[in-house]
């Protein structure tokens, strides 16, 4: 199944790659891939598992054509405008520190997309949970390798995100060789045995969808504002509990070293309804808070 798409007006100015990297988990990504012309995603929607490739001419999206292959094809199809911030329109934000001001003229093309699925979201976002980035990619990784199955599609090296059903009967101890501990594996678990009611909570919008994610073990504030935005375009999301985010964000905007989460939601309130966005452009302008002291320790598996 194909489709063809012109951008809106008010999107004409976008990014694809800007849009469409949230939905990768680095460059080695089992389930997504991204290219300099095309995006490809193995997925699961309510209809069933799918692959949808988005490809575009020029960086500024003004025509996409759309391929789709599985089960759920149609429901991916349509999932489109979402994955390429066609629903998401350009915003003035308020001129209150001049490195958002400058980071939003320099990055014009910048849109929030949402791809509908908080299942595929939520899975690397709660690997990343306490452990650095790079571990994590890993594990999400590995974890695919072992559990995905091959993508839908003429994509040989593609895999899906492990199933629901083949997740959700794991146990423990069975995700400990791949690096993740007990915690994180019950709350994977934990995601996979609710999956059927993400999409329904993905519906109901994003303070529904917050709302009931609090209800699953081991899904707290951290990860639900990590997958709001990325999951259903929430340009309000933040991530509260992130290791760095704080101290990252007060630097850029206070020129403060250090800062709790209640100092960083301080500074980001000229933006509320748009917190999300401008903590990703405080990211594209390139700032990093100062370190201290030495690296955290990666701690081997019985060490935890």
């Amino acid at each position: 199944m194909s489709i063809a798409l012109a951008a809106t007006a008010p999107s004409m100015a976008r990014s694809m790659r800007l849009t469409l990297s949230p939905f990768c988990s680095g460059g080695a990504d089992p389930t997504t891939w991204l290219g300099s012309h095309q995006f490809v995603r193995a997925t699961f929607t309510p209809d069933g598992p799918a692959t949808l490739s988005i490809s575009w001419g020029s960086d500024d999206g003004e025509r996409i054509d759309a391929e789709a292959w599985g089960a759920g094809a149609a429901w991916l199809l349509g999932r489109v405008p979402g994955y390429t911030g066609l629903d998401d329109v350009a915003v003035e934000l308020p001129h209150v520190y001049p490195v958002v001001t400058r980071a939003a003229h320099d990055h014009p093309g910048l849109r929030l997309g949402a791809s509908g699925g908080l299942y595929h979201e939520l899975l690397p976002t709660i690997i990343a949970q306490r452990i650095t980035g790079g571990e994590a990619l890993r594990q999400w990784r590995a974890l695919c390798l072992e559990l995905g199955e091959p993508a839908p599609g003429p994509f040989a090296r593609l895999r899906l995100p492990p199933a629901p059903e083949t997740l959700a009967q794991r146990p423990a101890w069975w995700f400990h060789p791949l690096g993740i501990e007990s915690k994180r594996a019950r709350a994977l678990t934990e995601v996979a045995a609710h999956a059927r009611h993400l999409w329904d909570w993905s519906a109901a919008g994003t303070a529904i969808a917050a709302a009931r994610l609090t209800l699953l073990r081991g899904v707290g504030p951290w990860t639900i504002g990590s997958v709001l935005g990325p999951a259903l375009g929430d340009p309000d999301a933040v991530a509260v509990g992130d290791y760095h985010l704080a101290n990252i964000v007060a630097w850029t905007l206070a020129g403060e070293a250090r800062a709790t989460d209640d100092r960083m939601l301080e500074l980001l309130e000229p933006f509320r309804g748009q917190r999300g966005r401008v903590i990703r452009l405080i990211g594209l302008s390139g700032a990093r808070a100062p370190k201290f002291g030495p690296r955290k320790r990666i701690l081997p598996m019985h060490r935890w």
